[in-house]
């Protein structure tokens, strides 16, 4: 398997707590992946990792090809990032945020030019060129700030619960964005807690207390635990696991 993240026993401690626990996973190239698990559970902790952002304790892992613990700045610059909470600049104009940004990632003036261009009208943000970013509603603000990271052409795109808060006609329309960028062959990387966007992605990993409890396709998980959906796969794997740490502390 071609391989955009490869994960082997990574985990990350902060003093005696183990965020992330012996993480072992794999995202195929042009995949889209949906990262799921309860607030705590180490998500967030694994995409900083993954970033470049954060330094393993132990482990091992790659993102396209680059090593998480010695060439972060090699991953930082191929990847784009998209955070829950809306990180670009109010009282910036959508044009004058996208300029910004252009010029972090360093983009010549003609393909600034061009790529505005053309995320400006995949992100459905014609005409509001000139509006405050502060005064967007919350789906429009996130498909500029999803614009943001698509700005410098990244292989991976790394989305961190990117529609929570989001109308439902908003989480729509931001999917039917991320499965074209998927077909056009970038590979993402998503957490979510809305099981109807985790039912649409190719592959599913469910993370609890720094574990990975289960991996694989949804329709897959959903037979393997005999539930009818992955809701209810959701709920019984947390249940399961909380059962099995109880268990452990009672013995110790």
């Amino acid at each position: 398997m071609n391989a955009a993240i490869q994960c082997e026993q990574l985990t990350k401690r902060f003093g005696d707590r183990v965020a992330v626990n012996s993480l072992t996973l794999t995202v195929p190239r042009g995949s889209i992946y949906g990262f799921l698990g309860p607030n705590g559970s180490g998500k967030s902790t694994t995409i900083r990792m993954l970033c470049g952002l954060l330094t393993p304790t132990t482990g091992k892992g790659t993102v396209l090809g680059f090593d998480v613990m010695t060439q972060s700045e090699e991953i930082k610059q191929r990847i784009g990032y998209m955070s829950q909470k809306f990180s670009l600049y109010e009282d910036l104009t959508v044009e004058e945020n996208l300029d910004f940004y252009a010029g972090v990632y360093r983009l010549g003036a003609a393909e600034r030019k061009e790529r505005k261009t053309e995320l400006i009208e995949m992100a459905g943000l014609t005409g509001r060129e000139k509006q405050l970013a502060g005064s967007l509603s919350g789906g429009w603000k996130q498909r500029l700030a999803l614009s943001c990271a698509l700005l410098h052409k990244p292989e991976l795109l790394i989305l961190d619960e990117p529609t929570a808060g989001v109308d439902p006609v908003s989480r729509r329309i931001f999917w039917d964005v991320i499965h074209e960028l998927a077909r056009q062959g970038i590979t993402v990387l998503v957490t979510t807690h809305y099981m109807d966007e985790a039912q649409t992605c190719d592959w599913i990993g469910f993370i609890f207390f720094g574990n990975l409890l289960a991996e694989g396709t949804p329709q897959a998980l959903i037979d393997r635990m005999g539930v009818g959906n992955l809701e209810d796969v959701f709920i019984d794997l947390v249940r399961r696991e909380e059962a099995r740490q109880a268990a452990e502390e009672g013995v110790r």
